[in-house]
């Protein structure tokens, strides 16, 4: 009889722990180019994101091409954490004062020599703080700092006199939102105006109530979503359960602490809020190795892949109402540019200011960050793989896809047209061209033949139509039972995943259909 195949959860755990066991390990603070700050998922700080950038992609704007109007859609800055994770902080604190007393009560008189030190008597930063979520000073500077550089960019744009209709700002009902909106704002108008020493002047920010603004929280009014999110929501604490593991297992055997993997989970989220709010990066990141933090961090991507972004379609499609309200922008400018009408009587830049769950299902939609083929699959509505684990690199990291005032910006350039014989034509076909900017780099579309710069024509046909047969309302509203078509499942998926990765790397794995335990 052939021996029995062990089930994928054990399978998993192999894995892990070989690919722990394989990878560098050194300190998350030590030296070398290694910085902690750069692998924090969507709590890393905007500078150093765009410091970090791999998107390869050249500026290919030719010359003579200008600037007609530019559309912004944006992630809030960095921010204080929310009331629900100081409470989790404070908790902790409680936690590793208790873990502190039973290592001292343990028969092994050393056991708090491997202890370090910052530990003992540890207390939050934020203990006591009833409120958060606010944007921090540090947020206000990421999107002050990226309006003066838009403007400097886009001088010809931005050189009329100031209009609401003409200078668009809008935000979201979420005061760190609406601040970053105002933070961009004073940055975009100063000098402008009468007001105090910096010649700053009053500006309009526009906000729709969160109970119908579909266009930057589609997500609060999706029930398809909601349900979608609470019924994967544990899925991926389980697929997050063998890494936590097994740092769980290194930590303790590290410190002689009795570390439970909740611990472990709290004492990632405080080196995320350490590093990036902080810039302390050898307290709790300084528990971590480097192969420890690159595995934290998938998991973060994970979760913000399954439950933000290419996991499932609704979590794009949802964002259907902000890329028609994109689009129409631009036809209107075009529109207005093809009537010669005069400046300040049209609009030339539409500026949003929202949150990750906005710039991520947006940049899905563009087809931004895509493994090989995965664009032919979204095309045809099919499922994708989940991102690649490490130590194989990924396209798909939520440091650069929506770091703390990530942004994208759709720019709607005028270009010389060239007729048959080489002569100049201003046939509208011809001559709008699009630049998407990702964090104000350029990006390839895979939509457009992974070229950065694309007709205006062929972006609304290939990247556009094809989510236009989908609709808001059908899509959000929840199926009956019988009628509800049931995509794959979420463990289907991860089971083949890493079916994949072993067969890669030379393991015998059994197959989906005949592994009983769900992940």
């Amino acid at each position: 009889m052939a021996a029995p195949r062990a089930p994928l959860p054990q399978l998993l755990l192999f894995l892990v722990a070989a690919l722990l066991a394989a990878a560098p390990v050194r300190k998350a603070d030590g030296a070398g180019e290694f910085d902690v700050r750069r692998h924090l998922s969507t709590v890393t700080r905007y500078d150093v994101a765009r410091g970090s950038n791999s998107v390869n992609s050249m500026p290919s704007v030719s010359d003579g091409c200008r600037v007609i109007h530019l559309n912004l859609v944006a992630r809030h800055g960095t921010r204080a954490p929310t009331k629900k994770r100081i409470k989790e902080l404070d908790r902790l604190s409680i936690r590793l004062e208790a873990l502190i007393n039973e290592a001292k009560q343990g028969l092994k008189s050393d056991s708090l020599k491997k202890v370090p030190s910052w530990i003992k008597g540890w207390e939050s930063r934020w203990k006591g703080r009833t409120k958060g979520g606010e944007l921090t000073s540090e947020g206000e500077e990421e999107l002050y700092n990226l309006a003066i550089r838009v403007k400097e960019r886009f001088q010809d744009l931005f050189d009329d006199e100031y209009h609401p209709d003409v200078y668009s700002i809008r935000a979201t009902q979420v005061s760190r939102a609406s601040a970053s909106a105002v933070a961009f704002g004073l940055g975009l108008l100063s000098g402008k105006g009468k007001l105090g020493p910096g010649n700053n002047r009053a500006f309009s920010v526009l906000s729709e109530s969160r109970a119908s603004d579909i266009c930057l929280r589609f997500f609060d009014s999706c029930e398809t979503y909601k349900a979608y999110r609470k019924r994967k929501e544990p899925d991926v604490q389980k697929q997050k359960e063998p890494i936590l593991e097994h740092v769980t297992a290194a930590l303790v055997d590290r410190y002689h602490l009795n570390f439970t993997t909740q611990d472990v989970s709290s004492l990632w989220f405080l080196c995320k809020q350490e590093a990036s709010l902080l810039n302390i990066t050898n307290q709790a990141c300084g528990l971590f190795n480097e192969a420890e933090v690159y595995f934290l961090e998938w998991t973060d991507d994970l979760e913000g892949f399954v439950l933000k972004g290419y996991g499932e379609s609704i979590n794009y499609r949802m964002g259907l109402p902000l890329l028609k309200d994109v689009v129409q922008s631009m036809e209107e400018a075009i529109i207005a540019n093809e009537e010669n009408q005069p400046d300040g009587t049209y609009e030339k830049a539409r500026l949003r200011f929202a949150h990750a769950e906005t710039v991520v299902p947006f940049s899905c939609l563009l087809g931004l960050f895509l493994e090989g083929s995965d664009f032919e699959k979204i095309q045809r509505e099919e499922a994708l793989d989940l991102p690649p684990m490490p130590p194989q690199g990924r396209n798909w990291k939520g440091s650069v896809v929506a770091p703390f005032a990530g942004n994208n910006m759709l720019v709607l350039y005028q270009c010389p047209g060239k007729t048959s014989d080489g002569s100049t034509s201003g046939s509208q076909n011809n001559s709008y061209f699009i630049q998407v900017l990702h964090n104000e780099l350029p990006v390839s579309m895979p939509g457009c033949g992974n070229k950065d710069f694309c007709p205006f024509e062929e972006f609304k046909e290939k990247i556009v139509k094809p989510h236009l047969k989908h609709d808001y309302d059908m899509i959000c509203k929840i199926k009956p039972p019988m009628a509800r078509e049931e995509p794959a499942t979420f463990s289907s998926k991860v089971s083949g995943f890493f079916t994949g990765l072993f067969s890669q790397k030379g393991y015998r794995v059994a197959s989906a259909e005949n592994v009983k335990t769900e992940l």
